[in-house]
């Protein structure tokens, strides 16, 4: 089974500027790459869930944001922080592109993503977690059973770092 580390996008690993999607606007948050890395080394794999409402609200395409994923994911890589997936939420009820205005069940505080994640991976839910940003995240975590982390929005390595010992120090216990 995976130890999954769940992950907001803006905000936690980008820094959030409104509709992200153009490469050269990517920055990442302080500690960011560290902190990603961290858990790679702890055994966990990375995969983002993000609401991306600016493709419902058509100011970029999915296209667009497969494009700043890809390089998100090449700059982490080479880092030594890859990210396994990226999960996307394109739909907003206040859309204006019609295939994308909708009430859906990925969209966040709602689980969607997260259920769908495991059931495309074999995911231990005891040893895996998200952080995100915003409350809907940390719900939407807990509605998929597992436990979501509020991050202080300052610097992720020095935020990710003690609940890694945390999940080490569990695991230790249960063996």
């Amino acid at each position: 089974m995976r130890k999954v580390l769940f992950l907001d996008r803006d905000g936690v690993i980008n820094e959030d500027v409104n509709y992200l999607y153009k490469v050269e606007e990517l920055k990442f948050v302080a500690g960011a790459v560290e902190a990603l890395e961290a858990a790679v080394k702890a055994g966990y794999d990375l995969i983002v869930v993000t609401n991306q409402s600016g493709i419902a609200r058509g100011y970029y395409t999915e296209a667009d944001m497969q494009i700043l994923h890809e390089e998100m994911n090449r700059r982490l890589t080479a880092q030594g922080a890859p990210i396994l997936r990226f999960y996307h939420c394109p739909h907003h009820v206040k859309g204006n592109v019609p295939a994308f205005t909708r009430d859906c069940d990925c969209r966040k505080p709602k689980p969607g993503m997260l259920l769908q994640a495991m059931a495309d991976y074999d995911i231990d839910k005891a040893q895996s977690f998200m952080i995100g940003d915003k409350a809907s995240d940390v719900a939407a975590a807990e509605a998929a059973g597992i436990a979501g982390y509020l991050f202080d929005g300052t610097n992720l390595n020095d935020f990710l770092l003690p609940i890694l010992q945390r999940y080490e120090i569990a695991a230790k216990g249960t063996v």
